[in-house]
């Protein structure tokens, strides 16, 4: 019978995760250590950031494109705003429900048993209620690739940004 993770074990996997991805992209992150802003991880790669939201499940909810995963409208809020210095993204990583097979040691290499997704929050609209189902497409693969697209996001929002103050 698998056993249900901890949350700080799906935290602590999830950094991990962003890390070895964020890594192999050439990008440095920033923690914090309190999650004030609905942030977990803030990447940056030659001045630009994206901040990014982390939650993990064993059990995740399929849909007919992907997945879709609740999130607290404080959360949810904090990401869209767009008074954002940088775009805001809830990257969802899925496990395996059994926690014994998260991590593989192999002779010349450890294998996370994992995969993550990801959607940006930048322009939703304001919703009401305690929670909101964001709608994350299975082709929105969290990889090193899919976080150079998120700094393109970025680029365009700083532009856009710098365009309105002059």
């Amino acid at each position: 019978m698998p056993v249900e993770a901890t949350s700080w074990q799906k935290e602590q996997v999830s950094r991990a995760y962003v890390h070895a991805l964020a890594t192999q992209g050439g990008y440095t992150i920033g923690e914090w250590n309190v999650d004030k802003d609905g942030v977990d991880v803030t990447l940056r790669s030659r001045g630009l950031m994206i901040d990014i939201q982390l939650k993990c499940t064993q059990s995740p909810r399929i849909t007919r494109d992907g997945y879709s995963f609740d999130l607290d409208i404080e959360t949810y809020d904090k990401l869209r705003h767009p008074e954002r210095s940088a775009p805001g993204h809830l990257a969802l990583l899925i496990v395996p429900p059994d926690i014994g097979r998260w991590v593989t040691h192999q002779q010349e290499s450890i294998v996370l048993a994992c995969h993550g997704y990801w959607a940006s929050l930048e322009g939703m609209k304001a919703v009401g209620g305690s929670s909101t189902a964001i709608r994350i497409p299975r082709q929105q693969e969290l990889t090193a690739k899919a976080m150079a697209t998120m700094f393109d996001a970025a680029r365009r929002m700083t532009l856009g940004h710098l365009r309105g103050l002059s």
